[in-house]
């Protein structure tokens, strides 16, 4: 018989809001964001003293941003405070995108007090029902003394299976209540693994295939698992590709990388994902975006035979119907695959070497586009200057097409974007990698409105002297939205165009260095003189509005739907 585990002595008398942060030092946080609220002014006064760095944003969409930017990179839970009612309605974008992206998150709220609800008291909000569609876990801690349990299940839900955010109201006449309960002890993530049975079919469907493709995504990725999958991937001699916003999960330069499938995808991945007589699947989901619109596999039932892979039990069979499903994390599998003997016959050695040629060629060289400024040669420069452990921020954008398409990102946890596609995530991103990561060249790459959705994260960055580098490419349009409106309406304009602010001026209006490039040949010596600055620094590109996609303008779009009609 095991010997028995004596529960924990009670603690020492202190507030809801005390034990809280001690619960939060005893999870290993250590970085807050937030915007301070009165609704939670003892949580502020505990984390005072608490040893964890708290960063103090300008907005609490900017606050839900960091968190999820700090989740992606770390993989364990972003931590964010936010006040109640407004603050808490501010910060929902965050979460929708730690939502779809599968990140790590916990954001706890203010609330009124326990005796005023259901008043429609001054910024109360019902948590629960705002939320809970867009998060693992919506909930309110009412009894004081239940706190610590609470915040262990926040931080077990927010981490197992497949990541996601938790939401935690905290009444403010709770966190003065004093307790005396003891501390959970620390979150250790369940880590799924795969059975022999299951490794075994995989093995077996390997050895029948012709035309694999090992595509991966998704969160829950470690150094590890990455270097195990690169193991893996050089015994099989197996193409491999990586889905949506996911390219660091695999080094651009191996003769075995293919690409990646996203917007504007290169046409040959495409049709090699289509011809592909296996597909496996590791980490993801095979979402609207990188299976170009559901169009890739066949919905229930593929047309391939498809082995999906992921630590949530729940995403597998959701969509497509796998021919062999495993419930197992990334790092598991990933050490698992390692393991397995390579066959003999590898029939798809020459499609592996075709498949690289065709990324290297498709990313290679820039391509036409409209203007003195190409993007394209912007991409090509930073690939060759930034060092191979710098991040990349960017939020949504058509301008995000040709990072992916001509950045490559070298090491793990170097870009980090939504995959949610969600506007003015690019800035917040950038100052919290930073935070994070101080040594490091951080990349902030935005939209003219994708900048000012919460480019007044920009003035946190110079509070707390974190020379970012904000490059802000202006076509004086809502892109995106005015290339479909091309598509649908051609010659149709409404409501796309933008009248914006000089973004360098804008720089230096919160002490920061700005510049402005409106020719390609003009980058290199404005990025450079923005890193010698070591301030905050935004880089402001004039674009043609009718440089819309690499390769491709807005004319173009227009003539080809005008003449299809």
């Amino acid at each position: 018989m095991p010997d028995r585990i004596d529960p924990p002595p009670a603690a020492a008398p202190r507030s809801a809001a005390r034990a809280l942060v001690q619960q939060l030092v005893a999870n290993g946080v250590d970085h807050v964001f937030t915007v301070p609220g009165e609704s939670f002014l003892p949580v502020l006064d505990a984390l005072s003293e608490s040893g964890i760095t708290v960063t103090v944003c300008r907005q609490e969409g900017g606050v839900a941003m960091m968190a999820d930017a700090y989740g992606k990179a770390t993989g364990r839970p972003g931590i964010c405070i936010v006040t109640r009612g407004p603050g808490a309605a501010n910060a929902a974008a965050g979460l929708h995108i730690a939502q779809q992206d599968s990140t790590p998150m916990i954001l706890f709220v203010g609330q009124v007090e326990r005796g005023q609800r259901d008043r429609d008291a001054f910024q109360e909000m019902d948590y629960r029902a705002a939320f809970g569609s867009i998060a693992k876990w919506a909930t309110e801690i009412d009894v004081a003394a239940r706190l610590p349990e609470y915040v262990s299940r926040a931080f077990h839900t927010a981490t197992s299976g497949r990541p996601g955010p938790v939401v935690v109201a905290l009444p403010k006449d709770m966190l003065k209540e004093t307790i005396t309960s003891p501390l959970a002890r620390p979150c250790q993530p369940v880590e799924a693994a795969p059975g022999q049975g299951e490794l075994d079919r995989l093995a077996a469907l390997l050895g029948e295939a012709r035309r694999p493709l090992l595509l991966l995504g998704g969160s829950r990725w470690s150094e590890q698992a990455y270097r195990d999958v690169r193991h893996f991937v050089e015994s099989f001699d197996l193409p491999v590709a990586t889905s949506y916003r996911r390219l660091p999960l695999f080094d651009p330069l191996h003769p075995a990388y293919a690409g990646d499938l996203g917007l504007a995808a290169n046409p040959k991945l495409v049709a090699r994902t289509k011809a592909a007589d296996l597909l496996i699947l590791l980490g993801g989901r095979l979402g609207e975006i990188a299976s170009q619109g559901y169009d890739l596999l066949g919905i229930p039932n593929p047309a391939t035979r498809l082995v999906h892979i992921h630590p949530g039990p729940e995403e597998i069979g959701r969509v497509y119907v796998p021919h062999l499903g495993i419930n197992a994390a990334p790092t598991r599998m990933a050490k698992a695959l390692a393991g397995l003997p390579a066959p003999a016959e590898r029939p798809w050695r020459e499609e592996t070497r075709a498949g690289h040629a065709d990324y290297l060629a498709w990313s290679e060289t820039e391509t036409p586009q409209p203007g003195e400024l190409n993007l394209g040669s912007v991409m090509l420069h930073l690939r060759q200057e930034l060092p191979e452990d710098a991040v990349i921020c960017n939020g949504a954008g058509n301008y995000a097409a040709w990072i992916h398409r001509f950045y490559r990102f070298r090491r793990l946890a170097t870009h980090i974007a939504p995959t949610s596609g969600s506007m003015g995530y690019g800035v917040p991103a950038a100052v919290a990698i930073k935070r994070l990561h101080p040594q490091r060249v951080v990349v902030s790459v935005n939209g003219d409105g994708d900048f000012l959705m919460n480019g007044q994260e920009f003035a946190t960055a110079v509070q707390y002297d974190l020379p970012i580098i904000c490059i802000v490419c202006d076509n004086a349009s809502y892109g995106t939205i005015r290339m479909h409106q091309e598509r649908e309406f051609p010659g149709r304009v409404s409501g796309t165009d933008l009248r914006n602010p000089d973004f360098a001026l804008y720089s230096r209006a919160f002490g920061g260095f700005g510049a402005t490039v409106e020719r390609s040949g003009d980058f290199p010596a404005a990025l450079r003189a923005a890193r010698e600055s070591g301030r905050p620094a935004i880089i402001h590109l004039k674009i043609s509005t009718d440089a819309i996609l690499p390769g491709t303008s807005l004319s173009a779009i227009r003539e080809k739907a005008l003449a299809s009609r």
